[in-house]
């Protein structure tokens, strides 16, 4: 590490420097002006992420029907914007800690390992760190928090400081996200479900359409994975109940 320290201070001395980790355990040093969604191929996090009984921080792994494979977050409130990324239509990739950022600040070397960095279908680059609010209010936090953001914009991408989101919300995604993998629910009964589901519904009136004679429970399943989709919309702001109007998104 003491010699991977010297390459990033002499680099830094010259220009900002992004160092990216790949599966094969390669590290590319890049300019930050000159990097790329193209860098991030084959990459992996910068960091291993091992969760461990006593340790501080709940770690783990989340399957994400974004990227169709597994990404680490280091925090319960990384884990919430993993899923509202992974549950927002917009989002096209999911990258978790893509790269360590080296610069020097007001002379001296600053290093940072972003959270995130999600692809937007638009082509849109948005880099994300999550940090729980009340830990904004510490100056150290908030500076370090700062240059990462602006040597990002300067490079056109978007930056963003995500300290959490309405508590409803965040409930309905995570009972949402149980539907989230293909073949949870068999593809039939979900096309099924799309075709019987008229725009206004309330929820409990498509159940019973869609039920006929069987209990209701048996196809809210198909309704879920289609809110999961994004193929139906509701108000996600209020818990999910019979009362929740449905549209259909084309």
């Amino acid at each position: 590490m003491a010699g991977q320290d010297v390459v990033e201070a002499r680099r830094s001395r010259e220009v900002p420097m992004a160092f990216v980790r790949y599966a094969d355990e390669s590290v590319r040093e890049i300019p930050f002006a000159r990097l790329r969604l193209a860098d991030f191929a084959e990459s992996v996090p910068w960091r291993r992420v091992r969760s461990m009984h006593g340790n501080a921080h709940y770690s783990g792994t989340y399957a994400s029907a974004t990227t169709r494979g597994h990404v680490v977050y280091e925090s319960r409130l990384e884990l919430a914007r993993l899923l509202l990324a992974d549950f927002d239509p917009a989002v096209e990739q999911i990258f978790a800690q893509p790269c360590r950022m080296v610069a020097r600040i007001d002379g001296q070397v600053r290093r940072h390992v972003p959270d995130f960095l999600l692809v937007m279908r638009s082509g849109t680059v948005r880099v994300v760190n999550v940090k729980p609010a009340d830990h904004l209010q510490d100056p150290k936090i908030a500076e370090a928090l700062a240059w990462p953001g602006e040597l990002v914009e300067q490079h056109g991408w978007e930056y963003e400081i995500w300290s959490g989101a309405d508590p409803v919300l965040l409930e309905n995604v995570r009972f949402l996200a149980a539907y989230r993998r293909p073949g949870t629910v068999p593809k039939p009964e979900i096309e099924r479900a799309w075709q019987n589901v008229v725009d206004g519904d309330q929820m409990a009136i498509a159940e019973r359409r869609l039920a006929g004679d069987r209990p209701t429970y048996e196809v809210r399943p198909a309704l879920m994975a289609l809110l999961w989709s994004g193929r139906l919309v509701t108000d996600l702001s209020r818990p999910l109940s019979g009362d929740a109007v449905l549209r259909r998104c084309v």
